[in-house]
């Protein structure tokens, strides 16, 4: 499925020339971080916050604060995880969408977008989650898919969920097997386990061990 049979168009773009009341009432109708503007041609030349709405003059004029205006927007062509990263760079719920020819089209909405990544096997396949850790320099996905599927894993997703200057945190959504064998495997090519995990029983073998010998050293 096309993410553009998702662009919304129930609100059109203000006009540069609208009043900073027009945007004020606008917000407070609406859930919307921001609202995009267009000038009098109906070309697309940002959005306005409803923070900076709010701190500015109602009687003055969106022009007035062009300064303000926030020139984020994807195109009808941009693939959905990069349309959920701008979404996140821009701290916005609302991502106007241009076509090649810089034309409005309209919006994508924050919580569509991130149904549509809900739907994906990371987030619906059943499966265990697992957070590795390793030098910067050191990883390499090509190594990480070699170690699930040779303990007969299969990996149903991975991103790098944390950087470091000098480590990167992978996360991976791992289904059609236990986890055991797969964390020592990652423990012997020198990956950290950052992830606690009911099935790692490395862990809570020495965890036990640790027990017993406190209390035998406490007797």
């Amino acid at each position: 499925m096309r993410l553009s049979e998702f662009i919304i168009n129930d609100i059109k773009p203000l006009n540069s020339k609208s009043k900073i009341s027009d945007l004020q009432q606008l917000f407070n109708q609406l859930t919307y971080s921001h609202i995009p503007i267009q000038d009098d041609n109906k070309i697309y030349l940002g959005s306005f916050s409803e923070n900076d709405a709010h701190c500015f003059e109602s009687d003055k004029t969106v022009n007035d604060y062009k300064n303000a205006i926030e020139n984020f927007f994807v195109r009808d062509s941009t693939m959905w995880l990069d349309v959920l990263e701008a979404f996140a760079i821009n701290s916005t719920n609302i991502m106007p969408v241009l076509n090649d020819q810089n034309l409005y089209l309209g919006y994508y909405e924050l919580k569509e977008v991130i149904s549509l990544f809900s739907e994906s096997p990371f987030f619906s396949e059943p499966g265990g989650i697992l957070v590795i850790e390793k030098g910067i320099n050191d990883y390499s996905f090509s190594e990480i898919s070699q170690i699930v599927e040779s303990n007969n894993g299969k990996l149903l997703g991975a991103f790098m969920s944390k950087m470091k200057p000098d480590l990167v945190q992978i996360t991976l959504k791992i289904g059609n097997t236990g986890l055991n064998e797969i964390i020592q495997t990652f423990r012997r090519y020198s990956y950290s386990i950052i992830s606690g995990h009911e099935e790692d029983s490395y862990l809570e073998s020495l965890k036990e061990r640790s027990d017993y010998l406190n209390k035998y050293l406490n007797i």
